[in-house]
């Protein structure tokens, strides 16, 4: 159906627009994300979860809704500290993980997600964005917490754990044709608690790469994460064109903040240091057809967080994806 006042278009967009959904679903909750006009989600299952039947009864239940599970993780597997620093009980651990791969290929779930941070997301104390609660980080406040698994670990360690456990994973990934899509590291700076952020670079992403040899193994494009790190990672948009066009961007987290490292806030799409709009276009243009998510995001007043946050971001996402399409038409 032609919009009024749209001109038809030539470019037909194959983003996705992906939200997260709880592992046992409302039916009130994937309406909403049906009045939104999303198509994909995305969950992060408990340990309790983590088997074929439950996997199988989500895909069904989110079928049945009108939507395609796009992406499964869990959180204790994608960042498992035994697997990332070499600590008994990593093998136990990768086993858990393939047999992860195999229950969410065997249910029907093309990917899933890690990142290789043995802890979560680090923050500082919350402050505010546009007059909503909001993530935010101190790099010299982070900086001066203790280590958080008993001593310092060295770069080559990471890389070393790293490579055992592409060894180990990447066959059950050939196997059973599940992607593995990796996350940097957030906020992406040297080392905090001790730890190397193994991902905080575009060359690092390369050499994780390098070390998979295999189209399995691609990233979550974070735009927070690549806005965080400034020059570190180098220009978003640049890089964003190259990976999308290699096929290596298999979810996009979509994500302003304040400002580069060592000191943001994140905030709303439209009032962070970024024109969100050069990073859609882009997308677009290089014919992604990932999922883009909001990840991220303030907290509106009181009960308006429930919901809120999500569809403003959706909405604000749509339209930029529209502008995109009508002016790489005309273009």
């Amino acid at each position: 159906m032609t919009r009024i006042g749209r001109p038809e278009t030539n470019i037909l967009s194959r983003v996705k627009l992906s939200a997260f959904i709880n592992p046992q679903p409302s039916d009130d909750e994937l309406l909403f994300l049906r009045q939104l006009g999303v198509s994909h989600c995305y969950t992060w299952l408990p340990d309790e979860l983590t088997n074929y039947e439950d996997m199988a009864r989500l895909v069904e239940t989110v079928s049945q809704a009108g939507l395609t599970l796009y992406d499964v993780g869990n959180l204790n597997l994608g960042k498992s500290p035994r697997i990332h620093l070499g600590k008994p009980g990593r093998d136990a651990d990768i086993e858990r993980f393939a047999q992860m791969m195999h229950d969410l290929s065997r249910a029907g779930v093309n990917t899933t997600t890690f990142t290789w941070e043995p802890d979560q997301v680090w923050s500082s104390p919350a402050s505010a964005s546009r007059f909503a609660k909001a993530r935010h980080v101190d790099l010299r406040e982070l900086k001066s917490q203790p280590f958080t698994h008993g001593r310092e670990y060295s770069l080559d360690e990471l890389w070393a754990n790293f490579e055992y456990f592409m060894r180990a994973i990447i066959p059950v990934a050939e196997e059973t044709g599940l992607r593995l899509s990796l996350h940097p590291n957030d906020p992406p700076t040297d080392a905090l608690g001790g730890v190397p952020c193994l991902i905080n670079s575009r060359e690092r992403y390369d050499r994780a790469f390098a070390i998979a040899d295999s189209p399995l193994l691609g990233m979550i494009f974070c735009t927070g994460c690549w806005l965080e790190g400034g020059s570190a990672f180098g220009d978003m948009l640049s890089s964003m064109e190259n990976y999308a066009k290699k096929k290596r961007i298999f979810l996009t987290h979509f994500r302003n903040v304040s400002a580069p490292q060592p000191v943001f806030t994140e905030t709303f799409l439209d009032n962070g240091y970024f024109d969100m709009y050069q990073a859609m276009k882009v997308l677009v243009a290089s014919g992604y057809d990932g999922t883009i998510i909001l990840d991220h995001t303030p907290e509106f007043t009181g009960n308006y967080h429930l919901g809120a946050g999500t569809a403003y971001a959706i909405a604000y996402m749509r339209a930029l994806i529209e502008r995109a399409e009508d002016e790489l038409s005309v273009a």
